[in-house]
């Protein structure tokens, strides 16, 4: 958003889709809920009976950020939700229910693609209510390593992403996103997820990445990209590091404004530097709240628990 806010916004009906976990290869359906003003974006286990309260999707209740986000609460606890998060984001849906019947959101085609046109499929409503947004003051840095995240003042949201793994189908990447006009799904949504051929063996080891394949993920040998479609970007690598970030920044709980640059950062960085954003209170104001209401919504954003 630009200078000015926007009302929040659901979806206007039921969206369902089935598909396997990258990491525990559990088929799962899941089905997407409009939710009420004021509600953000829950998580819900129906396998897992209804005595298990919903999760809400704020950096509060992550759980686990190796190689995926994961978050839970009460034992309610759902993997791999950054690119539905990212497809909310992009899609400016403040509001809804996922339900899910196993521990993982589907894979998909390893973008957010599939889960954009099930929004648009669905219809995006308009509600009553104005959607509250913190605007950056004073920029706020963390650093891990040759690991980076950095936030400055701007006068809407953009992302800036460098990438060097020194290899050589992997060099030096940079990107510039500015959301605009729906080019999230024209730019963003459609880069897939990637790993090193050496990694993804590893991970089976470790017992992950049991659903993934040359059909949901972008698999890196020495010298070439082993799907035989290829790429469909030639930054298509930059490009989902910028779709992470944006399904990992939506923890916060809602939009931000400001200008974010990383450098190699991953999972882990990106949702502790959420964190850092919300420990800066004097690097932030909170927009879209009336004074006796803003009190209470830092409150709820710094300290209390979210579920």
């Amino acid at each position: 958003m630009k200078n000015g806010l926007r009302n929040q916004q659901t979806i206007e009906k039921i969206i369902t889709c089935t598909g396997i976990g990258l990491h525990t290869g559990h088929k799962a359906n899941l089905t997407v809920r409009p939710a009420q003003e004021g509600t953000g974006i829950h998580f819900f286990r129906k396998d897992m009976g209804n005595k298990y309260p919903s999760t809400k999707a704020v950096v509060k209740n992550i759980t686990d950020t190796r190689f995926s986000t994961t978050i839970g609460y009460n034992g309610n606890s759902v993997h791999t939700i950054e690119h539905l998060m990212a497809a909310f984001a992009g899609m400016g849906i403040d509001n809804a229910m996922v339900e899910i019947d196993a521990p993982e959101v589907p894979i998909m085609d390893g973008s957010a693609a599939p889960f954009v046109s099930l929004i648009k499929e669905a219809g995006i409503k308009k509600q009553k209510a104005v959607q509250p947004y913190i605007k950056i003051i004073k920029p706020i840095k963390l650093s891990d390593s040759d690991k980076s995240i950095i936030i400055e003042p701007a006068e809407r949201l953009s992302i800036t992403f460098y990438v060097n793994y020194e290899h050589p189908v992997v060099e030096e990447q940079t990107l510039s996103y500015t959301p605009d006009n729906g080019n999230f799904e024209r730019e963003i949504a459609h880069a897939r997820t990637y790993g090193f051929l050496n990694e993804v063996k590893e991970l089976m080891a470790m017992g992950l990445a049991k659903g993934g394949s040359l059909e949901n993920a972008i698999v890196i040998g020495d010298d070439s990209v082993l799907n035989e479609e290829g790429l469909r970007f030639e930054d298509e690598f930059v490009r989902h590091k910028i779709l992470d970030v944006l399904g990992d920044i939506a923890l916060i709980g809602m939009p931000v404004v400001g200008h974010i640059i990383a450098r190699k950062s991953g999972h882990a960085l990106n949702t502790q530097f959420v964190n850092e954003i919300l420990k800066n209170r004097d690097c932030w104001v909170l927009m879209g709240k009336e004074d006796s209401a803003k009190k209470s919504e830092e409150s709820c954003l710094l300290s209390s628990p979210a579920v």
